[in-house]
């Protein structure tokens, strides 16, 4: 059953370097839009639902150039305010072979999203009007003034009956020095509000602190997962293990946790083209087929193909549909579509 999605965050500016070149080599680079909830309300309205941004961008010609990229992938506008000057922006330098991708940061701070005022956005219109509000970590760690728009929105979106989703989304550059003391409270507070929840073991051990014998990433995820669904009441945990392998192509099985039961996915091999953003392909796929009332296997099926489909696409945001993924699922792959 299609719904209205929320998502909560930062519009950002993708700079990207062409080819393989460093950015100390590049005389020019390829501009996109991009964030979290733009990446998972793209994918979720491919999949016929109804998404809204709720954001900050400014009243200048880059903010328009914003509106106009995510009007392009289906995302409604009416719930993004406008103010401030700037826009957060990031240059991605591709990479190859032995040498990994990289992303710099800047101009976070200073944002439009990241110095709305408390006043900026109508929490309580917002959460009478939609069925679920997607939440990331990303955005949890920018400043105090976020991070109580965050948990008022979430608050608000439980009060009201909806569903709240959660992707503790952990970036150590972005914490700092001490960043996972930093960083347990408001991602606990998070948790204790959110019904569906994308993390996995690293994230129980280092952000929650909880301690394991166990040494296997399996036995870990198996045994503090179920914890953590018990100790903030959490209806469905989330998540990915990658590993890469010498040819550089990549493995990535998806979990789900859901009434105290474990469903792995297939294990997904498969070449890169773009990795940014494929994270919030999983992501919208579990909050697919909760909302379509999937089979957890099915669920995790889904996430775990549309996942693998975004690593094939230039750019963050997933671009597939539904039938591409199932398609997929289905193991029809490499065949010339006539």
């Amino acid at each position: 059953m299609a719904k209205r999605i929320a998502a909560f965050g930062e519009v950002m500016m993708r700079l990207q370097v062409p080819g393989y070149e460093l950015l100390s080599q590049a005389s020019t680079l390829n501009y996109s839009f991009s964030g979290t909830g733009v990446n998972v309300l793209s994918a979720l309205a491919r999949f016929g639902h109804t998404g809204y941004l709720v954001s900050r961008l400014p009243a200048n010609p880059l903010g328009e150039a914003a509106i106009s990229y995510i009007r392009k992938l289906g995302i409604a506008e009416k719930h993004i305010a406008r103010g401030g000057n700037y826009v957060g922006m990031y240059f991605l330098e591709n990479g190859f072979g032995v040498r990994p991708s990289r992303v710099t940061y800047t101009n976070r701070q200073e944002s439009s999203f990241n110095t709305a005022p408390e006043e900026t956005y109508d929490f309580e219109t917002i959460a009478k009007n939609i069925d679920i509000a997607h939440f990331c970590g990303i955005a949890l760690a920018m400043n105090d003034s976020v991070r109580s728009h965050m948990t008022r929105f979430a608050r608000t979106v439980k009060e009201q009956g909806g569903t709240v989703v959660f992707d503790c989304n952990y970036r150590p550059s972005l914490w700092g020095d001490n960043g996972y003391e930093k960083a347990k409270p408001h991602i606990e507070d998070m948790l204790h509000l959110a019904d569906i929840v994308m993390m996995n073991e690293k994230d129980a051990i280092h952000v929650l602190g909880m301690k394991t014998e166990k040494e296997t990433r399996h036995e870990q995820l198996t045994e503090l997962l179920p914890a953590v669904a018990q100790r903030y009441n959490i209806r469905v945990i989330a998540g990915t293990h990658r590993s890469i392998n010498g040819d550089n192509t990549h493995v990535l099985q998806g979990f789900m946790l859901k009434q105290n039961i474990f469903t792995l996915s297939k294990s997904l091999t498969f070449s890169v083209y773009d990795r940014i953003g494929a994270g919030d392909a999983f992501a919208s796929g579990i909050v697919h087929g909760e909302s379509e009332q999937f089979s957890p296997e099915k669920t995790v099926g889904f996430a775990v193909a549309a996942g693998m489909l975004a690593h094939t696409v230039v750019g963050d945001t997933p671009m597939s549909s539904e039938s591409d993924i199932v398609r997929i699922m289905t193991e029809a792959l490499g065949d010339v579509e006539r």
